[in-house]
């Protein structure tokens, strides 16, 4: 008995260790460094830039208000957005025009919201510097909001220099952003948006592209660098 428990575990490595000989026989010969979905978004000619290039940028510059976009900015948002769409009108985007989306999204659904690496590092940036830091939103105002306290966490604002999110609201061929961006004195704006770009232009300010998301719900995708703004590099994450 003792023989044949030896024989039939003898018959088990055998087959065990061929198994792994087998893994490791068709694993393809690495033949190049390979490529991310991150670095195929730099190939294309426009001005990008890094976070530590801004910072440089800023250098020997005394503290400034600067403003931020939230939706594909700094939070990836689109499970809210998603969840809205399906909910409220899952054959059109009129759910964007629902008051009951809305307190959703501003109560309750940023909890799903994944913040952005980019954002963090931005935002932590221009804290550093001694920067007075606004979120200027598109989304619909609400009477009561969450969007605040979940950026604060997020981003690791301290309590003392966070800024309530100012909600700008979202009306056809009107940028409401545009006034708050004038009445803060902001000096820079990041956004994903060629509307964001376009307000920041209209104001003087120095606006600079974050690459959304290619699994945005927000579609379709605008063509970063169109405007010969700035592009942060890997900013899509």
């Amino acid at each position: 008995m003792r023989k044949f428990t030896l024989i039939f575990s003898m018959i088990v490595l055998v087959f065990g260790l061929n198994g792994v000989a087998q893994a490791k026989m068709f694993m393809p010969e690495q033949v190049d460094s390979g490529v991310t979905s991150a670095d195929l978004a730099q190939r294309h000619a426009v001005h990008w830039v890094s976070v530590e290039q801004i910072k440089r940028s800023l250098k020997n510059q005394s503290a400034m208000a600067v403003g931020f976009d939230i939706d594909d900015t700094v939070l990836f948002s689109s499970p809210g957005f998603y969840r809205g769409k399906l909910e409220y009108s899952p054959n059109d985007n009129s759910y964007l025009k629902n008051p009951k989306f809305w307190e959703k999204m501003n109560n309750e659904w940023d909890k799903f919201s994944m913040p952005k690496q980019i954002g963090i590092e931005l935002v932590q940036m221009h804290l550093k510097r001694g920067d007075n830091i606004y979120f200027i939103t598109g989304r619909t105002k609400t009477k009561t909001e969450t969007v605040t306290k979940y950026l604060q966490e997020d981003l690791h604002i301290p309590a003392n220099k966070m800024n309530a999110v100012i909600f700008a609201g979202d009306e056809p061929d009107k940028n409401n952003k545009i006034s708050w961006m004038r009445d803060h004195k902001l000096k820079i704006y990041y956004g994903d948006a060629d509307a964001d770009i376009a307000a920041a232009r209209e104001l003087n300010i120095r606006g600079i592209r974050i690459l959304r998301a290619s699994n945005s719900s927000y579609q379709p995708l605008p063509k970063a660098g169109r405007f010969g703004e700035e592009v942060v590099i890997k900013s899509e994450y």
